[in-house]
């Protein structure tokens, strides 16, 4: 929240009118040192993400559009001894060397390289990258649409273990859902680039951007008092569930119900100028593209490149959302008096399903494996979709659109939920990871404290 107000706040100096004067009056050297200390830090935070989505969706679009597959054997070749070459400058060696400089002078330069080699085994980058996404989302979103505020970011005791709702409301939509994006677009890149078949190419092109993912996903947990502990996993997922379908009214606070914070989450989009909504529809629209692209390559498709194979795939969005209005109007009606034949329309909605599948495999070019292929297309389309009906809320809650809006925006952030939890539960579950992870971020005073406080509680529930 600290970083999310600072951020905020120079997302507002940019806007301002004394920034811009300033700009204008000051020396080009004064200039320099105005900027990179204040609104100039955030921004080339910012660059630097956009920089990475930029290169991921042109490789995604390159693999997709059949551009590499065209080109020769030997271009790969070169881009792989190209890429072999950038790999040190990747591994941040480069952009570490003035850290070490500057501290080979103070503790010369045996005990700087040490240092900054026990920097790394305590995951100091993992750190850094994720604060750097939280600055690149507040500061970009108070750029296009306004809305800084204080936060009270509270003097509690820091290292006590947060829960994984708690960490899920903070960091979602600034990290986890992007981190997903970006892995989805490595996940595609992978299955349709002709470069992804040699991995060392591979690897060398993409390490950096992986290690973004996991560092966005994993540093909230990573750096949370027994954040692999199994038992506090299980809970911490019991309690997901339950503010997930927590159903408190309009007197229910974000924290206990996950309707009242997905609300809050939308309000710099009611406050925004029409410049800005448009600005969020078009990057919205990039959701879009991964339907596009894949659903040329599926087996039903037969290897056309027709505009109309995606204009036909859109039948199956339509279908979608048909069966799940269905589902919705028959759980309403039947679900609490009649359960019977509410359990009868899904038994045939399932029977027309494995039918539909059945003749498609019979009749046409159609693969059983387009059922999981098409996930990875479909999936972003509806979060873009409901992306912006967020945006055009206005004009959405008055219709009976909204409450299925609703009903899919949970639906998705109980999927993202699991994706954010499976590693989790993994490292959890895998015995070690709970001590090694105490060990490595924790002094030695808190982990022996820590490790007779979980003893402690061991007792008491083995006693209750």
């Amino acid at each position: 929240m600290f970083e999310a107000k600072v951020a905020s706040g120079n997302g507002e100096q940019v806007l301002s009118r004394d920034v811009y004067r300033l700009g204008h009056r000051l020396d080009f050297f004064r200039m320099l040192s105005f900027f990179y200390t204040t609104v100039g830090f955030f921004f080339n935070t910012m660059i630097v993400v956009l920089t990475v989505y930029v290169f991921l969706w042109s490789r995604l679009y390159l693999s997709l559009s059949g551009v590499e597959k065209a080109a020769n054997s030997n271009n790969n070749k070169a881009l792989g001894a190209i890429l072999n070459q950038q790999f040190i400058i990747q591994l941040g060696l480069f952009t570490a060397l003035p850290m070490i400089v500057e501290s080979s002078l103070e503790h010369g330069f045996l005990q700087a390289v040490w240092d900054f080699l026990t920097m790394q085994l305590q995951l100091s980058s993992v750190f850094y990258t994720f604060s750097m996404g939280t600055r690149t989302h507040f500061f970009g979103r108070t750029v296009l649409h306004g809305g800084a505020k204080y936060r009270a970011t509270g003097r509690g005791f820091v290292v006590q273990h947060k829960s994984f709702s708690e960490n899920y409301r903070l960091y979602a939509r600034s990290h986890f859902i992007k981190a997903i994006e970006l892995g989805l677009i490595l996940t595609v890149y992978a299955s349709y680039s002709p470069l992804a078949k040699d991995t060392l190419v591979y690897i060398a092109m993409t390490i950096s951007s992986w290690f973004l993912v996991i560092s966005w996903i994993m540093a909230p947990f990573v750096f949370n008092p027994s954040g692999f502990d199994w038992l506090k996993t299980v809970y911490d997922f019991d309690e997901f569930m339950n503010w997930i379908w927590y159903d408190g009214g309009l007197f229910a606070k974000a924290e206990q119900s996950w309707e009242r914070w997905w609300y809050e989450e939308q309000e710099h989009l009611r406050t925004t100028s029409p410049w800005g909504k448009r600005v969020e529809i078009l990057l919205d629209l990039r959701f879009f593209f991964f339907q596009y692209g894949i659903v040329h390559h599926l087996g039903i498709a037969a290897n056309s490149t027709s505009f109309v194979v995606y204009l036909l795939s859109w039948i199956y969005i339509f279908v979608a959302f048909g069966i799940f209005l269905l589902i919705s109007y028959a759980r309403d009606k039947y679900a609490a008096k009649e359960h019977i034949y509410f359990r009868l329309i899904q038994f045939l909605v399932i029977i027309v399903g494995i039918l539909v599948i059945v003749v498609l495999l019979q009749f046409t070019a159609f693969k059983f494996s387009d059922v999981f292929t098409s996930l990875l297309a479909f999936i972003p389309t509806g979060w873009g979709l409901l992306s912006i009906a967020q945006v055009l809320r206005p004009l959405v809650q008055s219709t009976w659109l909204w409450d299925s809006v609703v009903y899919v925006a949970r639906l998705y952030d109980i999927l993202f939920g699991v994706i954010v939890m499976a590693p989790v539960a993994f490292l959890s579950w895998m015995p070690g990871c709970q001590s090694m992870q105490t060990r490595i971020l924790f002094n030695e005073a808190f982990s022996r404290g820590l490790r007779i406080f979980q003893i402690v509680t061991g007792k008491k529930s083995g006693n209750i």
